[in-house]
C-alpha cells in the first residue's frame, strides 16, 4: 500500500475551519464510469460526496450531516443519493437516484476538531450493481506513506470542482487527482496540534495539487480500497498544507456494527 492515492470529487466545500472555496487543483477529468462507487448527495443541489460500500450503504463525512439536516429536506427520506453519475448536468442513462432512509453520524464526532468525521447513510432501497454503479472495498490495513515513484496510486475524485486550474469554471464532470500519502510526522508538522490518530494527509508539500475544499465526504482510494474520506484542510494547494482525510481503517468495527444493527 505505497505511494499515490487517486482522489475523485463532486463539488461541495470541505469542512469548517477553512475557506469555502470548492476546487480540486492540478487534476483531470476522470475516465467515464471509472469511479462507479462515487455518489453525489443531493438536497435540491449537490452538497457532498460519498462512497458506496454496500448495495444499501454509503459512507461520507460527518460534517455533511449539518448540511443535510439544515436543508429544506428532513433528515429521514429527504436526501437523495445519486449514483452512476459522470456529468451531473446531463441525464446519461447510467444514473440511479435513491432516497436516504437513515443518516447515522459517528457518536463521537467533534465539529470543532473534526475528529471522527464519518457518517453512514442507509439507502431506502438497494442499488442495482452494474457497469456504472458498484461498491468499493473497505480497507484491510491502514494507509501507508510512500514516494511517488514506482508505487500504487491513491485516487481522489469529485464532481464539478475546479480540479484543473484555479481560474477555471467549475466542470460538470467527475474530476480526479493522484497524490501521495504523507507520513504522519509530515502531516502533524503541517497542522501542529490538530491531527489526531483518526486523520491522515494526502498531497504535495510543495503545493500546486490538492483536493482543496473539494467535495466533502468523497473517496480516497488506494489499491482498490477506500482508505479515506475528504475532511478538511487549510487553503487550496498551498505549500506545506496538504489535504486531511478521515482514516476509514479506524472505523471498521463501527461501520460493520452500525450496518448490522440497522439492517
Amino acid at each position: 500500500m505505497n505511494p499515490l492515492l487517486i482522489l475523485t470529487f463532486v463539488g461541495a466545500a470541505v469542512a469548517a475551519p477553512f475557506d469555502d472555496d470548492d476546487k480540486i487543483v492540478g487534476g483531470y477529468t476522470c475516465e467515464k464510469n471509472s469511479v462507479p462507487y462515487q455518489v453525489s448527495l443531493n438536497s435540491g443541489y449537490h452538497f457532498c460526496g460519498g462512497s458506496l460500500i454496500d448495495k444499501q450503504w454509503v459512507v461520507s463525512a460527518a460534517h455533511c450531516y449539518k448540511r443535510a439536516t439544515n436543508s429544506k429536506f428532513s433528515e429521514r427520506g429527504g436526501i437523495q443519493v445519486r449514483l452512476g453519475e459522470h456529468n451531473i448536468e446531463v441525464q446519461e442513462g447510467s444514473e440511479q437516484f435513491i432516497t436516504a432512509a437513515k443518516i447515522i453520524r459517528h457518536p463521537n464526532y467533534n465539529s470543532n476538531t473534526l475528529n471522527n468525521d464519518i457518517l453512514l447513510i442507509k439507502l431506502s432501497s438497494a442499488a442495482v450493481i452494474n457497469a456504472y454503479v458498484s461498491t468499493i472495498s473497505l480497507p484491510t490495513a491502514a494507509p501507508s506513506a510512500g514516494t511517488t515513484s514506482g508505487g500504487d496510486l491513491t485516487h481522489i475524485s469529485t464532481f464539478f470542482d475546479r480540479l484543473l486550474i484555479l481560474t477555471a469554471d467549475y466542470p460538470d464532470e467527475l474530476q480526479c487527482l493522484e497524490a501521495p500519502v504523507l507520513t504522519q510526522a509530515k502531516c502533524e508538522a503541517s497542522y501542529s496540534g490538530r491531527i489526531t490518530s483518526n486523520m491522515f494527509c494526502v498531497g504535495f508539500l510543495e503545493g500546486g495539487k490538492d483536493s482543496c475544499q473539494g467535495d466533502s465526504g468523497g473517496p480516497v482510494v488506494c489499491n482498490g480500497e477506500l482508505q479515506g474520506i475528504v475532511s478538511w484542510g487549510d487553503g487550496c494547494a498551498q505549500k506545506n498544507k496538504p489535504g486531511v482525510y478521515t482514516k476509514v481503517y479506524n472505523y471498521l468495527t463501527w461501520i460493520k456494527n452500525t450496518m448490522a444493527s440497522n439492517s
